[in-house]
């Protein structure tokens, strides 16, 4: 089991002989299994490791201690953050991402390395579930990159308990998170209940999921090219132009008009699709802070205004997204 997943993990071609690479280490299996294999695959001295300590758990300094021996018994590099959640942070995972991914940028630029996360295959499936129940459209189906930029995610073809195995395999000790199990977390109610439903209708669903996800993200820039020629490299559209392209093909481009405006993603932006060719001229509220704006015939997106919707025009109904 253990040369198998290292194998395919090698065949990603994200961890590489010598290539410097900063690994997030939380001290879960997942991570800890991340930590062994890239030790494995790009040496020991390639290979740094970034723990951050939130202190929200009474767990916190035994998961802390369990990273740094991990890290000394290799004599690897560890940077261990402590880092207190502000009163005004907002969402907790949002801002422990945040806190997690931002820190781990920095290292990884200064040290000119990737920075590595353990997500699974099984992380890519809860992903894939939990967007598409939340947010229509076909990026839901993307998943999550196997890389973006320095980010990289070199088990994602490997299931969760397949990194269990490989630590029990290895006699790599790990730190179960009890808050994982709090169902009061929309992610944590998705791993209990739908990826157990779906290993049931099939053993290899997490990689199918995967496997799913990496061919629509492939067709999806095949597409992407497909919008970018419909915009020749404008952004805006004569209205007229918008409704004569194929359906699907007018709503991506509405979508990337409004996302190139907003900075964001827009999920809700194509269902205006029908608005937008009925609009005439005036300004329609996209949602998710852009609205169409439609002048001479030609239409353009601009963010919404801070505090205030796009106005609609005559005769149309106030916009409830």
């Amino acid at each position: 089991m253990t040369d198998d997943l290292l194998e395919r993990v090698r065949a990603t071609g994200l961890l590489r002989a010598g290539r410097p690479v900063v690994v997030l280490l939380s001290g879960g299996r997942d991570s800890v299994c991340l930590l062994d294999v890239a030790v494995r695959l790009a040496g020991p001295g390639a290979v740094s490791a970034l723990h951050v300590n939130y202190g929200l758990r009474a767990e916190a300094a035994g998961d802390e201690a369990l990273c740094r021996g991990l890290c000394e018994q290799r004599d690897i590099a560890v940077e261990i953050l402590t880092a207190r959640r502000p009163e005004d942070a907002g969402n907790l995972q949002a801002w422990a991402r945040d806190v997690r991914l931002g820190t781990g940028a920095r290292m990884a630029t200064a040290l000119g390395a990737r920075l590595a996360t353990g997500h699974t295959a099984t992380d890519q499936a809860e992903t894939v579930l939990y967007r598409l129940a939340a947010s229509p459209g076909r990026r839901a189906l993307l998943g999550m990159a196997a890389r973006d930029g320095l980010l990289v995610r070199p088990l994602l073809g490997v299931t969760r308990d397949e990194t269990a195995a490989h630590c029990v395999a290895r006699g790599l000790a790990w730190r179960e998170d009890a808050s994982n199990d709090d169902l009061g977390f929309a992610r944590n109610r998705a791993r209990a209940g739908l990826v157990p439903a779906l290993r049931e209708l099939h053993p290899a669903a997490e990689r199918n999921v995967v496997r799913t996800a990496e061919l629509l993200r492939e067709e999806a820039a095949v597409l992407d090219e497909v919008v970018e020629t419909a915009l020749a490299g404008r952004d805006r559209i004569e209205v007229a132009h918008l409704g004569a392209l194929p359906p699907a093909l007018a709503r991506l481009v509405l979508r990337r008009l409004a996302e190139d405006a907003a900075g964001r993603l827009c999920a809700r932006a194509a269902a205006r699709l029908a608005d937008v060719l009925a609009l005439g001229d005036g300004a329609l509220d996209l949602g998710d802070g852009a609205r169409a704006v439609v002048a001479g015939g030609v239409l353009r997106v601009e963010q919404t205004p801070p505090g205030r919707s796009a106005p609609e025009p005559a005769g149309q109904p106030q916009s409830l997204s």
